[in-house]
């Protein structure tokens, strides 16, 4: 992982523009790509970053340069790259974008045929010693196509999720002034629903902050329009939106690992026959609502990568992690922004209740203590010590540490990348015990 080039991380690449990721290193990530994946048509999109265009047109470059025909798919979001992909049968794909960093980074998300990820030991690795020797190997003259895949994206959406599926909500919409403003415009006269736009305008330089709406400061603006405006309820997006983010009718922020409950039950409610897929960090929830409803539930250690492999594996059609990614069968079993935004509406309109009242039910029966992060000076001594103090616990290793007990588990993880280390804790309905739990391993963790 950035072994040769500091931009090169474990499931994409992301830097500073220029000073570790410019147009002359996109050239060779362009060719170096050609002759490590062997595609002979790729497509190319970028976010609202201003360094985007630069960016694509130097890898385009490279690409055509190796023989390789693109086709330019302009200002789209992450998962419209995956569409494309998929959709038109592209031996490959690549998204600009650094999604929710500062404004001064830029960075790419590769995928092969059928948008199956590249990542550290499925071909991303390769890609950044070729593009850091330039020992290039193939040679040729490759076209250059615009393609505008707008269209076909929201007859996609919509045959996931018909416009006709829903009853005439009132709901705030933020994309943050990122790309997903573009979309829903295309999107939004083929459904019944009241909307209340909020920083719409796609603008690079962020007037209103990188959209990152998992903060509490970036979510804030969000909130405050949302109380008191009669909504049903409300969404952010990420700058890229291949994450969304909910808000109830009184403006409350939904944790992520309750969307993964209820999108699970939007799923099973249609269909029960389903497998969802969910990651370790917090899980009770999410296996109580599977269940019950007639659902097959898999675990899986977090993160992209291994989350799509296992979907495939057992034939998932649905997977969720709590850091708010999605991802769905229907989709190439790719993560979406759009597709929780219309299953909630759905969710919503049938069910005949409030999103406050669908959700709060789960934290009723499951609250958790949202993933709290600890700067330490050993993670791997930390980790040892916190797994010695809880050795009567059934201790499972498969992503962290996860520790159950009857009535309370808890979920610890060391970050790839900093000395961090992640807390998350769950009760079977008691806040207290919640409480007292999370009290009790902070001390330990920082102790």
């Amino acid at each position: 992982m950035g072994r040769y080039l500091p931009c090169f991380k474990a499931y994409d690449v992301r830097g500073k523009v220029p000073s570790e990721l410019n147009p002359e290193l996109a050239y060779a990530i362009g060719r170096a790509y050609a002759d490590a994946i062997r595609p002979e048509r790729v497509c190319i999109g970028y976010d609202i970053r201003l360094s985007g265009p630069a960016l694509y047109e130097a890898m385009a470059r490279g690409l055509n340069d190796a023989g390789v025909d693109v086709a330019h798919l302009g200002l789209v979001g992450t998962e419209m790259v995956y569409f494309a992909a998929a959709h038109y049968g592209f031996d490959g794909g690549c998204m600009i974008t650094a999604s929710h960093n500062p404004p001064e980074y830029n960075g790419m998300k590769m995928v092969r045929a059928e948008s199956r990820p590249i990542s550290g030991d499925t071909g991303l690795d390769e890609i950044e010693r070729r593009a850091f020797e330039q020992k290039f190997e193939r040679k040729g003259e490759g076209i250059l196509a615009d393609l505008d895949v707008y269209e076909a994206f929201v007859a996609h959406l919509l045959n996931l999720v018909p416009g006709g599926s829903l009853r005439p909500l009132r709901v705030l919409l933020n994309p943050g002034n990122g790309a997903a403003g573009i979309a829903l415009d295309r999107l939004l006269p083929h459904l019944p629903l009241d909307v209340v736009k909020m920083n719409w305008e796609p603008d690079g330089a962020f007037p209103n902050g990188v959209p990152n709406p998992i903060l509490e400061e970036s979510r804030a603006s969000t909130v405050a329009r949302m109380r008191g405006g009669g909504f049903d309820f409300g969404v952010a997006w990420d700058g890229d939106y291949d994450r969304c983010f909910f808000f109830d009718e009184h403006g409350t922020f939904i944790e992520g690992y309750y969307i993964v409950g209820l999108l699970a039950q939007a799923l099973l409610t249609e269909n029960p026959d389903q497998t969802v897929v969910y990651d370790p960090r917090l899980i009770w929830n999410t296996v109580d609502i599977v269940k019950g409803l007639g659902g097959k539930a898999q675990v899986c250690k977090s993160g992209h990568a291994f989350i799509k492999e296992k979907m495939r594996a057992v034939d998932a059609s649905y997977g969720g992690e709590m850091s708010a990614h999605h991802y769905f069968r229907d989709h190439w079993y790719c993560d979406s922004g759009m597709i929780p935004f219309l299953l909630v509406a759905r969710l919503v309109s049938k069910a005949g209740r409030s999103l406050g009242d669908l959700v709060g039910e789960m934290i009723r029966n499951y609250p958790c203590s949202g993933e709290i992060n600890s700067t330490v000076a050993d993670a791997a001594e930390t980790l040892r010590r916190v797994e010695a103090a809880y050795a009567d616990g059934e201790i499972d290793r498969l992503d962290g540490l996860s520790v159950s007990y009857a009535n309370w588990r808890f979920n610890l993880r060391t970050s790839n990348t900093e000395p961090v280390i992640r807390l998350n804790v769950e009760t079977r309905g008691d806040a207290a015990l919640l409480k007292a739990k999370t009290d009790e391993l902070l001390a330990l963790v920082r102790g």
